[in-house]
């Protein structure tokens, strides 16, 4: 029996794989999407190491899930095969598809299936009813369904007509690696790349892009001056408005207590998170993010460093008063003021790393694996 996840592109996916894979035999697959995928049939198995896992690429037609590319191209029966080629016992072995696109290969797998929800998949620029269409027959088909977030779960429900007794919330999550063996009251060392920054330090770490309120973040620090700023992770993504876009591009020259180190390996988060006085988890208020379920909160929690986050993610608001929300610029400096005069320390450091405990990918493949069983 080997548990297929189908498809592992995104880092939060392969994260979980790894983690379902330390577990079961687990195999990774990794479309190589290209406008001649339906005459391709060369395959290629590779094993991560970063994180552990066994990888298979394979090629697929772009445009598989439209009409008339669905019924000509027949994707779903051609990955089915080479999935079920994989397997010894395809009808003991499950699927999880992470995408509404792979219906009709779930559709056909003998096997059970999870539909592993990961983003609010109708607001990611396709037709919304497309991919409410998609999902009805992903969610009819799936033995279990599993939204990352209470947001996309009622959205499943009331839009998608899921059933409510297949779903399990599976939050995104942190390594057990990242765990700590005690509550951390201080911060470790600063990373190399940051180590001549003065302190205090609070860092914003994950994808720098446009979810990211950056007129916020130049507000903080310009009304900050006595603290640094860690800047961890890519920039690349454009940020259509003029004035968060602007806002990027001028804390990225500012340079001094403002650091940019770009994009650094997953398993390396964690020695960021953990030097920081204090973490700032910046999001603007807009989907899908608002639906979906926080990585960097997480790395964070098992930091146990102090956390001020905006209310751009729905899932953050349930979460005080493991972090503190605020509402703009102003109220973040203030709360940065506290913490500074209580020397970025405020009580709830075991609180986090008690949470963190459970938080873990290992921990959300074990829950799905046992929701599956029953």
């Amino acid at each position: 029996m080997v548990w297929h996840v189908l498809d592992v592109r995104a880092v939060w996916i392969k994260e979980f794989a790894s983690a379902l894979g330390q577990q079961v035999e687990t195999l990774g697959w990794l479309p190589q999407i290209s406008g001649t995928g339906l005459w391709r049939r060369d395959e290629k198995e590779v094993r991560l190491n970063e994180p552990p896992l066994r990888v298979r690429h394979f090629p697929l037609q772009r445009g598989f899930a439209r009409f008339p590319l669905t019924w000509l191209a027949s994707e779903g029966q051609r990955l089915s095969r080479r999935l079920a080629r994989r397997t010894r016992e395809p009808a003991a072995s499950p699927l999880i598809c992470c995408a509404p696109h792979y219906e009709g290969v779930a559709g056909l797998w003998p096997g059970p299936v999870v539909y592993y929800v990961t983003d609010l998949f109708s607001a990611c620029g396709e037709s919304p009813r497309r991919i409410k269409s998609l999902e009805r027959r992903m969610c009819r088909t799936a033995s279990l369904v599993c939204p990352n977030s209470r947001r996309i779960a009622e959205y499943l429900v009331s839009e998608a007509q899921c059933p409510e007794e297949k779903i399990l919330i599976t939050p995104n999550a942190t390594r057990s690696a990242s765990l700590l063996k005690e509550p951390a009251l201080s911060p470790s060392e600063l990373p190399t790349d940051i180590a001549d920054l003065p302190r205090p330090v609070a860092g914003v770490i994950g994808n720098l892009g446009p979810n990211t309120d950056w007129v916020l973040l130049r507000e903080v620090i310009e009304q900050a001056p006595w603290l640094s700023f860690a800047m961890v992770g890519p920039t690349e993504m454009p940020i259509a408005e003029p004035e968060q876009d602007g806002a990027r591009r001028a804390l990225m020259e500012y340079g001094g207590r403002v650091r940019f180190v770009g994009l650094k390996p997953y398993g390396r988060l964690k020695d960021y998170a953990r030097a920081l006085d204090v973490a700032i988890v910046s999001y603007r208020k807009r989907e899908p993010t608002f639906s979906g379920s926080s990585t960097r909160f997480y790395e964070h929690l098992a930091a146990c460093r102090p956390i001020i986050a905006t209310r751009g993610v729905e899932e953050l608001l349930h979460k005080e008063p493991l972090l503190r929300l605020v509402d703009s610029a102003r109220q973040m400096t203030g709360e940065l003021e506290g913490l500074r005069a209580a020397d970025f320390r405020d009580g709830r450091e075991e609180q986090r790393w008690r949470a963190s405990l459970c938080e873990t990918w290992e921990e959300r493949a074990s829950g799905m694996r046992q929701a599956l069983r029953q």
